[in-house]
């Protein structure tokens, strides 16, 4: 996780903004978070650390870190965003009863973008898959319910 907070450091630098105690603590906090946390849950986490740090201080630095190309922010239908520090290419499971979000790898599924190139003309730039169920925590409370 160093080598990836240097890296984001590194780029934020050469985009001219400074690193700051704060922004630091967001960005380390979303490199080692593997569930893909809303803004007002970086803040519960780091408030008690940074008192002085505001929920708006949180989205300011989560939009920077988005705009930057460090960070994904993730919509899913719910008012919240999710915000995610993995740009690799990979794929989401979301669970319909707590909301949680496990990635998970899949070889990209790049025939499925030339095919929507070809039947609809556009140049395509992406794709997001979401995989929609019910997590192993919530599938066994509902087995002893």
């Amino acid at each position: 996780m160093a080598a990836s907070v240097n890296l984001a450091l590194e780029q934020l630098k050469m985009n001219g903004v400074r690193m700051t105690p704060q922004r630091h603590a967001i960005l380390s906090h979303l490199l080692g978070s593997m569930s893909h946390p809303t803004a007002d849950e970086i803040y519960k986490s780091l408030s008690p650390a940074y008192p002085s740090m505001s929920v708006a201080t949180i989205y300011n630095n989560l939009r920077l870190f988005v705009e930057a190309g460090l960070v994904r922010e993730l919509t899913y239908g719910d008012d919240s965003s999710r915000f995610d520090a993995d740009l690799s290419d990979h794929y989401h499971a979301i669970c319909k009863s707590c909301g949680s979000i496990v990635d998970f790898d899949y070889p990209p599924l790049l025939e499925v973008e030339r095919a929507a190139s070809r039947e609809t003309g556009f140049v395509v730039e992406g794709h997001r898959m979401e995989i929609y169920g019910i997590c192993p925590d919530c599938n066994g409370k509902n087995k002893t319910q």
